[in-house]
């Protein structure tokens, strides 16, 4: 009996220590003072749950599968699922360490980002040349179903947490594993099976584009991850060089962000600071209804003259909508292509001692003219959409975009 108060002891302070960061990174207490703080408190009643660990230690039929820590995680998501936020999720160690793997630009998988459309679990973006790009899966496609026979999932995705699916999803290179998807407009549900492989993201790539007498930079921004502080000055400096070679022969650029789930915000505030002269990029608002506000580094402005076209999708989310909803909020360039993903919250990350983390939904972003866009996305001045039915492969999003930088 004792040696199960004292396990009982350890759950309790590990939770309760987990509770106190939730509840200082939010800036709420549930049961606890913060320090200084004048907030009202709640008192935490915790018996039920020692009640209910007690009932299953003493009668579960699978003594074996009673793991003090793997209880303490699932208690722990299931107080953060509670809220019925999506994106604000605990993991656990190993979620954890591929969700930073993910950030870093780096992981084993198929090649999807992951969201939600309606509720649903959805395809956020393809990332460009993984096995998923490679397969022809879209971005708006519903995954319905994960299948990996070799380690015996079968496995509906109704009611699938983000760090669920991509457990399920990711896994040995070289191995197999199905997708069941649904794609709007066609009438029944497909299979898709997709071999894993090392999946490595570069943040961005360019390319020159020759039409009429003129030279297009095209800017292929995957994702905005770690990797984007280092490359986009370097893609910066480039063009400059190739600017003034180029002279009266070159024609503008286009920022394409088709695909591009977004990463960190500061970074698409970057890349946004080379095209903008001054202002706001994005307004961060709190629950509490403070305002933080992202400027433009006046002191980059490298690229304000250059004639601008951004490509924006379904694919589109988060800091690439910042970006492209910037662009337009100023008239600096013209959006083309479809209206974007649409999500405009913010969570911010913490890492716990044990390697687990927590990612807080703690605000929501505003476009230069105050709208959030959370739910309804970016509209482009131009909507062309993809030519699915296009055996030739040409893009034709593409194409639109390099004529509406040359006029």
């Amino acid at each position: 009996m004792m040696q199960k108060q004292i396990k009982n002891i350890f759950l309790f302070l590990a939770l309760f220590s987990v509770v106190s960061l939730v509840s200082f990174k939010v800036g709420k207490t549930v049961g606890l003072e913060a320090a200084g703080g004048n907030q009202k408190t709640e008192a935490l009643d915790l018996s039920l749950m020692w009640k209910v660990k007690e009932k299953l230690e003493d009668e579960f039929l699978e003594k074996d599968k009673l793991k003090d820590e793997e209880m303490t995680y699932g208690a722990i998501s299931g107080m953060v699922s509670a809220l019925g936020d999506p994106y604000t999720v605990f993991l656990a160690p190993k979620q954890n360490k591929s969700s930073n793997a993910d950030l870093a630009g780096e992981f084993g998988g198929v090649g999807i980002q992951l969201g939600y459309k309606e509720k649903s679990l959805a395809v956020m973006a393809p990332l460009a040349k993984t096995p998923a790009d490679r397969a022809g899966i879209k971005a708006g496609d519903l995954i319905l179903k994960i299948i990996d026979k070799e380690n015996n999932v079968d496995r509906d995705t109704a009611g699938i947490t983000l760090e669920e699916a991509v457990e399920l999803i990711r896994g040995k290179v070289g191995t197999e594993v199905t997708l069941k998807l649904y794609r709007e407009g066609e009438k029944d549900t497909f299979e898709v099976k997709l071999i894993r492989d090392n999946i490595v993201v570069p943040s961005m790539e360019t390319e020159w584009i020759k039409k009429e007498g003129k030279s297009v930079i095209w800017v292929k921004l995957y994702k905005f991850s770690e990797q984007i502080y280092n490359d986009w000055p370097k893609a910066v400096e480039n063009i400059i060089s190739e600017k003034k070679k180029l002279g009266n022969d070159y024609g503008g650029i286009i920022l394409d962000l088709r695909n591009n789930p977004g990463g960190y915000l500061q970074a698409s505030v970057l890349v946004a600071s080379d095209f903008l002269k001054d202002g706001v990029v994005v307004t961060q608002k709190s629950a509490d209804g403070k305002e933080e506000k992202y400027m433009v580094d006046t002191s980059r402005g490298n690229l304000l003259n250059d004639k601008l076209v951004v490509l924006i999708n379904e694919g589109s989310a988060s800091a690439a909508e910042i970006l492209a909803g910037a662009i337009k909020g100023y008239g600096r360039g013209k959006l083309v292509g479809m209206k974007s993903f649409g999500k405009g919250t913010v969570q911010s990350p913490v890492d716990f001692a044990d390697g687990s983390g927590l990612h807080v939904t703690i605000a929501k972003w505003l476009l230069p003219d105050g709208k959030n866009i959370h739910g309804e996305g970016v509209l482009p001045d131009v909507e062309e959409k993809w030519n699915i039915n296009n055996k030739d492969q040409e893009d034709n999003q593409l194409d639109k975009a390099v004529l509406e930088v040359l006029k």
